[in-house]
């Protein structure tokens, strides 16, 4: 709710289209400067007690925001200081919440874990946005008081889950510490390929980000017709995550995601071209649904295949290279529209994540012959025997 209310916000203050990509890279420049010391901390430290004062931090920003809306004083810089302190915050919120996965489930329960836990966060994602773009009508106070509302239930809620182990890391804190997550990403290719793929996938097909352009200036429908292109990407969601929950991939890991790819760029240079509210909806569900099957494949692989010890830190080189498609990719896309227009810069976007999938099939030959979710590599099994 807080990404379209915040972008919206922004656009009716500046009608600029460099000004959305401002407020992305306004969350990325901490999340960049943060994830790495993010991850010692998680790997460190109570998990759930992190996520909790987390979204105290993030109640405190949108309570400001809200104030300074309904006092009618609130500023372009106003939101890109709120921008930065969530961006802030949830450097440190994401990779603990996704390495306290594996403390809740035994590990040959994990694939369906990481499955749903995937499932759930990107429906919430995109649902999330769309019930903020509908509560838009009643203004952006509205949506402001219904995220501190779901915030705060969230920050009490996490207190009472009750985790089965707990890892502690002994060594201090430092730069060898720091780094050591990068060095596992790096050392494993099935890993370093897929967070890479999403990082330049997702980073050139952010159609999403431009959304409050297209409602205004291309299918001219306002706020409600916002609210309606948020939607359907939900819906998509939904629709597709109750069908990995019910029916979830086993095989042929590989050709599912790249698969996914394909559809998402194809959806999405469907939707630049469309002047039609409908077809724009078709487009937007086929990008919802596609995107679920790709983000639950990558974050099961990059679960399944990191030591527990180490959950913190990689998930956090993960939520660096997420984060960076996501806030980076909206300040490439906002300013991709300012140079060539919303339409042009969604079809280069849409056709630029086609030629990533291909690329990465052949970067990658161990993510396009994937079978399962375990990386079963000659030189990992060798690894693994000596370390027996």
């Amino acid at each position: 709710m807080l990404t379209v209310v915040i972008s919206w916000q922004m656009y009716a203050l500046t009608h600029d289209a460099f000004s959305l990509g401002l407020v992305g890279l306004a969350e990325f420049i901490p999340m960049l400067l943060l994830t790495l010391i993010a991850g010692q901390v998680a790997d460190r430290f109570e998990r759930r007690k992190i996520i909790f004062i987390c979204q105290l931090i993030e109640c405190g920003v949108v309570a400001m925001l809200v104030i300074s809306t309904l006092g009618d004083w609130i500023q372009s810089y106003h939101i890109l200081i709120a921008a930065a302190i969530l961006g802030a915050s949830r450097s440190f919120e994401n990779p603990t919440n996704s390495a306290m996965v594996p403390d809740l489930v035994d590990r040959e329960e994990l694939p369906q874990a990481a499955a749903w836990s995937a499932s759930a966060g990107q429906t919430a994602s995109i649902v999330g946005p769309s019930l903020g773009g509908l509560l838009l009508y009643w203004g952006p106070s509205t949506v402001y008081f219904t995220s501190i509302a779901a915030l705060l239930i969230s920050a009490f809620l996490i207190l009472s889950i009750k985790a089965k182990r707990t890892v502690r890391k002994a060594e201090a804190i430092s730069i060898d510490s720091l780094l050591n997550g990068l060095r596992f990403v790096f050392k494993r290719k099935i890993i370093l390929g897929t967070i890479s793929l999403d990082l330049f996938a997702v980073l050139l097909g952010g159609a999403t980000a431009l959304l409050p352009i297209f409602s205004e200036d291309v299918l001219h429908t306002g706020s409600w017709g916002l609210g309606l292109l948020r939607t359907a990407p939900a819906v998509g969601a939904l629709l597709m995550s109750l069908v990995l929950t019910r029916y979830s991939i086993q095989h042929a890991i590989g050709k599912y995601l790249f698969s996914s790819l394909a559809v998402f760029g194809l959806a999405t240079v469907l939707f630049a071209v469309s002047k039609s509210l409908a077809l724009s909806l078709f487009a937007l569900f086929l990008i919802g649904a596609s995107d679920v099957v790709s983000v639950v494949i990558r974050s099961t692989l990059v679960q399944l295949n990191t030591p527990q010890e180490m959950q913190g830190r990689v998930n956090a080189v993960n939520m660096l290279f997420i984060g960076t498609s996501n806030q980076l990719g909206e300040f490439e896309s906002g300013t991709m529209a300012k140079l060539v227009g919303p339409v042009a810069a969604t079809i280069i976007g849409g056709f630029g994540t086609l030629v990533v999938a291909v690329l990465w099939m052949y970067m990658f030959p161990v993510l396009r012959t994937l079978k399962t979710f375990y990386d079963s590599s000659p030189e990992l099994q060798e690894k693994e025997v000596r370390q027996v």
